[in-house]
């Protein structure tokens, strides 16, 4: 007497198994000693150092400045900033 299974079962079963084989890394005991690095290194970039230490505790201010900076800025005649050129036109022919 020969009993036939159904495909489907036996397919999903078999590709269930082939899942299983491919084990994480991680899991398994190995790490990479790069891994996450770049995470760190930007989440380093944005701390704040809780505690500086400077040279120069009080830096050199002006108030002067600071009081015509803001009266210009009172009276809307607060100053350009120069214009600066990003690019660099190279001068080169060909036909």
């Amino acid at each position: 007497m020969t009993i036939k299974a159904p495909r489907l079962p036996v397919l999903a079963i078999a590709l269930a198994c082939s899942a299983c084989s491919v084990a994480d890394k991680e899991l398994a005991g190995y790490s990479d000693p790069g891994f996450g690095e770049a995470n760190r290194a930007t989440f380093a970039a944005m701390v704040v150092n809780p505690d500086p230490q400077y040279d120069d505790p009080n830096p050199n201010t002006s108030a002067d400045h600071a009081v015509k900076a803001i009266e210009r800025y009172r009276n809307d005649a607060v100053k350009k900033p120069e214009r600066i050129s990003t690019t660099t036109k190279i001068g080169g022919g060909g036909n």
